[in-house]
């Protein structure tokens, strides 16, 4: 009787307006009802962490009006989030389309994510993998240094100079850094050619568009803030040299086809068209994040396929940003073996946020394993300590996401199938488990 008693108060006051009870209410889907419940239960819930919500763009209506309580109110966001998930799990599959089970399955995975959520904001502490399973329904690979320290020998091998990898790399680097008062002209010439190519295969809202700004003193190197109604704000951090291909990076990433068009596509396919209102709220830390980073950084292959992609720079983004392409080929060829040193990163953070070494200790496996300079390897461990598990999401992400594609047909000698395949997972519920 209490549990009931409880369920009904936290109908009323944190969820519809309706006053009719689930089992009442014969106008509206149950699930529909879970999303209002779920969507207005996590505004609340952004109102103590400001990275909760990513985006919002349904009802005005269902923002919080009141002020947040001065303390977390963890037990009865816990309930609510749970009593949603009962029901959740209580819903007739049989009777469901196959859109509709693929909406339930995904529904609870984000669910799952918001209760895991509040534990962490309420202390509870989680592994560097527990927590990345619940938040983001991904099971992070293990690399043994070993594995890296093999990658580290052959870049060795095809750097010029004298001194440490990390010291050459950053030397013969800098031959490629943008020019601060270029970055305007070369960035809205990256973004201009991403955008081209992705609408030269999609159809994308009417009405869509970016505003890009040029920003300091943040955790990350580029950011998308999606407003809907098709419109996004992009903003790229100048605290570090941005080198030459960076401006496709974070042009496809930020923009076209990445979390733009991602954003836009969901507004357009789940929230407009469908009536799923779960969509119209995009939390950050949920499995929602590992496919939006994990697309996001595999569209810049979809978009710019490498040989296509180093032709356009030598002769549109060199001249313009004043650097000399003719080692350009060389540069690529570098880049591409650093990237495979990526998942190092996941390494250092895994022992950085389960305790097992410091700061200092983590910083030193950025700048040996990742080549990144000591200022910019601390600036990542604070990264880490923002937004934790996280940092999976953009390399397992693009890995899961390149192989669903490629097995799907997507292939690089089938780009139109690659498209396709790759404007289904913008379009549709799609988590890691889901792409395995």
């Amino acid at each position: 009787m209490k549990r009931f008693l409880l369920f009904i108060l936290l109908v009323s006051c944190w969820a519809c307006t309706s006053t009719k009870t689930d089992t009442e209410a014969t106008d509206v889907a149950p699930m529909d009802q879970l999303a209002e419940r779920y969507v207005k239960t996590l505004l609340k819930l952004g109102q103590y962490d400001s990275d909760i919500v990513d985006a919002y763009y349904g009802p005005e209506e269902w923002k919080p009006t009141g002020e947040a309580a001065d303390s977390l109110p963890a037990a009865e966001f816990l309930a609510e989030f749970k009593a949603i998930q009962e029901l959740l799990q209580a819903q007739d599959t049989t009777t469901l389309a196959e859109d509709e089970q693929r909406r339930l399955a995904m529904f609870k995975k984000q669910v799952l994510a918001a209760i895991t959520k509040v534990e962490m904001m309420q202390g509870k502490k989680y592994s560097f993998d527990e927590e990345a399973k619940l938040l983001y329904d991904a099971e992070p690979p293990h690399h043994e240094l070993a594995h890296f320290e093999a990658i580290l020998n052959e870049i060795d091998k095809q750097l010029p100079g004298q001194g440490s990898i990390a010291e050459r790399w950053d030397a013969y680097r800098a031959k490629f850094e943008i020019p601060k008062t270029k970055l305007d002209t070369v960035f809205k010439a990256a973004i201009a050619e991403a955008r081209n190519r992705t609408k030269a295969h999609y159809n994308l809202p009417e009405q869509e568009n970016f505003k890009l700004e040029f920003v300091t003193d943040k955790a990350w190197s580029g950011y998308n803030y999606f407003k809907g109604n098709g419109y996004s704000l992009i903003q790229i951090n100048t605290d570090f040299p941005i080198y030459i291909e960076r401006a496709i990076d974070l042009a496809s990433h930020e923009g076209y086809p990445g979390h733009h068009v991602f954003n836009a596509l969901l507004e357009q396919n789940l929230v407009n068209k469908k009536g799923w209102k779960e969509y119209s709220i995009y939390p950050l830390f949920s499995p929602q994040s590992l496919i939006a980073e994990g697309s996001a950084n595999y569209g810049i292959d979809v978009a710019f396929p490498a040989n296509d992609r180093i032709k356009f720079e030598k002769e549109v983004l060199f001249p313009l940003a004043g650097l000399n392409p003719a080692e350009a080929d060389r540069y690529y060829t570098i880049l591409e073996k650093i990237g495979q040193l990526d998942f190092a990163g996941n390494e250092a953070a895994r022992l950085y946020l389960n305790g097992e070494i410091s700061r200092e200790e983590a910083a030193d496996m950025l700048v040996k394993y990742n080549l990144y300079k000591k200022d910019k390897a601390l600036q990542r461990t604070r990264f880490m300590d923002k937004y934790r598990s996280y940092v999976i999401n953009y390399n397992l992400g693009q890995q899961l996401v390149r192989e669903y594609v490629e097995a799907k047909g997507g292939t690089d000698n089938n780009p139109e199938k690659r498209w396709e395949i790759f404007k289904d997972i913008l379009s549709n519920p799609y988590s890691a488990s889901i792409l395995k």
